[in-house]
């Protein structure tokens, strides 16, 4: 299998895993974070809480067009370094200076990217009945994560230090064992929503409110390479728009080839997904929110191979020269003559949805302060999912009316203390915003973090109230 470098890099360069959250195409959420729980109102509840459509505050009538956002950031790089990837990529290194690349991206946190786009979202606020929100969205999220032994494969190849003088492929470590702690992840999704809620109790100072949700998910392409624990997991399912090149593979009887590139959106998986939330308002003030998100699971079934342990075998490469590592990346983990893997079709793989549970807390300081907390925890294991937990507070402020400033601190998912900020113009009516997740890490040059989240076309009509 090849897959073109320009393509791996467009999806890593162009995308942000970040493995973390995954609400860049909500330029609110972004400005705070991450932070929603208890925020979210309308259609921006999908995917977070359906229980806020049930909210006496929202709009009967809510749509959006084209938000979008992308991020980018490292827990082991410099921003120096992550410049020299785009700047300077063909730059040749020496070997002091692969050496020294080797031991920067001996991280869990080397690399993690993030895409989310939201083309279109609706809502209405039906009486008696509840409401309904519907939406389209897509993702993509990447994740590197490297121990000792796969930087040090990939920087100084056939020279890395796990290869003695009298090095033995038949009494060769196992590749689980060597690659210990690594991750290779990428996940390419179109999904498609619609989410219910409806308060179901409403008392003088209380009021409750539940809400669902399905999406119906196009997997235009996976990879996840995993070793932890003596285990190895290796897999990849990718569209034909990736110009996967899978030589003889693509002969085999066993392999279900996808290769009409032609099409716009050729999905080799498919998946449902389910949402279950509830919400509380205490009095007028204090807000409370719970959710389980993405519960479901993807079936890859179009160009998929998979990958079985094996013993390290010595490669023939000399390692990444310059900067442009990621050809020498997929040479790794490819199944070209040099790679780690002998890969084998396959016809079908269940991959769990990256599913979260989110505990929210919100608090309402007059009609122009707005304050919140949420906790944000990953219940598996699955390329696009966080690697740990999320922790973070929000506050939105509005200086006049019209104006609403966002900031907060967040930490966890892979990354380390952020930042947000957020500027928008919020009438009764119209919103448009930019946000960014982490304004720390866009000014620090280390443990470098980027992003950008804008919404333009947002518009609102009548209060559900």
């Amino acid at each position: 299998m090849r897959i073109a470098a320009p393509v791996l890099a467009g999806c890593l360069l162009g995308a942000s895993s970040l493995r973390a959250q995954n609400e860049l195409g909500n330029f609110s959420t972004a400005a705070r974070g991450g932070v929603a729980t208890t925020f979210v109102t309308d259609f921006q509840a999908i995917g977070v809480n359906p229980a806020n459509l049930g909210r006496q505050d929202n709009a009967r009538v809510a749509f959006t067009i084209a938000e979008f956002g992308v991020g980018v950031g490292s827990q082991s790089l410099t921003r120096t370094q992550l410049r020299k990837f785009i700047e300077n990529s063909d730059e040749t290194l020496t070997l002091a200076q692969k050496q020294e690349m080797a031991r920067a991206f001996t991280s869990d946190n080397v690399l993690n990217l993030n895409a989310d786009a939201t083309p279109i979202a609706f809502s209405v606020v039906l009486p008696l009945v509840g409401s309904f929100a519907v939406s389209s969205r897509q993702r993509v999220t990447t994740h590197l994560g490297l121990n000792k032994n796969t930087a040090e494969l990939l920087w100084l190849g056939k020279d890395a230090p796990i290869y003695p003088a009298n090095f033995n492929p038949a009494t060769a470590p196992l590749i689980s064992e060597v690659l210990d702690g690594t991750s290779v992840q990428l996940a390419a999704y179109n999904e498609y929503n619609i989410a219910y809620g409806r308060q179901v109790l409403r008392l003088p100072s209380f009021s409750l409110s539940v809400g669902a949700g399905y999406r119906y998910v196009q997997g235009v392409g996976v990879v996840d390479v995993r070793a932890s624990g003596g285990k190895l997991e290796a897999y990849s399912a990718l569209s034909p728009q990736f110009n996967v090149d899978y030589g003889s593979v693509a002969s085999n009887p066993s392999f279900n080839l996808r290769q009409d590139a032609d099409k716009l959106i050729q999905p080799v998986g498919r998946g449902h997904g389910y949402d279950l939330g509830v919400a509380a308002e205490v009095g007028k003030k204090l807000r409370l929110g719970a959710s389980v998100t993405d519960i479901g699971t993807m079936r890859w079934e179009g160009n998929l191979l998979t990958a079985n342990d094996q013993r390290l075998k010595r490669l023939r490469s000399s390692g990444a020269n310059s900067y442009e590592f990621l050809s020498e990346l997929e040479n790794i983990f490819a199944s070209g003559t040099d790679s780690l893997f002998q890969y084998t079709p396959a016809q079908e793989r269940n991959a769990s949805l990256p599913t979260k549970l989110r505990l929210g807390a919100g608090l309402r300081v007059g009609t122009r302060l707005e304050v919140g907390a949420d906790v944000t925890m990953p219940l598996n294991e699955v390329a696009g999912n966080l690697p740990n937990a999320f922790y973070g507070v929000a506050l939105d402020v509005k200086p006049v009316s019209w104006i609403r400033l966002s900031t907060g601190l967040t930490t966890g998912a892979g990354y380390g203390l952020g930042l947000p900020v957020g500027f928008a113009i919020a009438t009764k009516i119209y919103e448009l915003g930019i946000g960014t997740r982490d304004l720390r890490g866009l000014l620090s040059d280390n443990k470098p973090y980027a992003s950008v989240a804008v919404g333009t076309l947002r518009f609102k009509f009548g209060t559900a109230r």
